[in-house]
């Protein structure tokens, strides 16, 4: 860019020489900067998409059989002060449909602490789908045991502050039964 004062007619005025080449290269690196910042975010989506899975839930290989994990598990959770409302035994359910599969039951637990903490405020009365907490035990083809169970801790992160203090601490408290169980 060149610039130089020249006088016009009793006036000074400035006159600005731009140099197109440089116009040129402006517009394209600009461009080339928008580039590739969509590649960043759609690259980050793609990751994000296909990780989630592993991000949302958490599974444990244990070492005992089915039965034994079953009624572990109902011990430890019953001595953690959590209740037991509903055992879902998905291999009985299928069986009435004719489908057969291995061993799956689902436990669902409550804490009434933790779910008074969410259900007796309006506005977080939305994360009562994910209530309540389960914990799956199932085997796997090759009659290995495992432990699932959704990552609450980590689901929780976005929301209120309410919501992920309560989930957080019953994720927590998930935990120590599984690392209990699994001693």
């Amino acid at each position: 860019m060149a610039a130089k004062i020249e006088q016009f007619n009793d006036s000074i005025v400035l006159i600005v020489h731009t140099n197109s080449n440089l116009n040129f290269k402006m517009k394209h690196m600009t461009t080339g900067i928008i580039i590739g910042l969509a590649a960043g975010i759609i690259v980050g989506l793609v990751v994000a998409f296909f990780a989630s899975p592993s991000l949302m839930f958490k599974e444990d290989k244990y070492r005992k059989d089915f039965d034994t994990t079953v009624a572990e598990l109902e011990e430890v959770v019953l001595a953690k002060g959590w209740k037991i409302p509903h055992v879902h035994d998905l291999q009985a359910t299928l069986k009435k449909f004719g489908k057969d599969v291995r061993s799956v039951k689902v436990f669902e637990l409550c804490h009434p602490d933790y779910s008074y903490e969410i259900l007796s405020r309006n506005e977080e009365k939305i994360v009562s789908s994910m209530m309540p907490c389960r914990i799956s035990v199932y085997e796997k083809e090759d009659g290995s045991v495992w432990i699932s169970r959704m990552n609450s801790g980590f689901m929780a992160k976005p929301m209120s502050k309410v919501v992920r203090k309560t989930m957080s601490a019953a994720a927590d408290d998930v935990e120590e039964i599984i690392a209990e169980v699994m001693e």
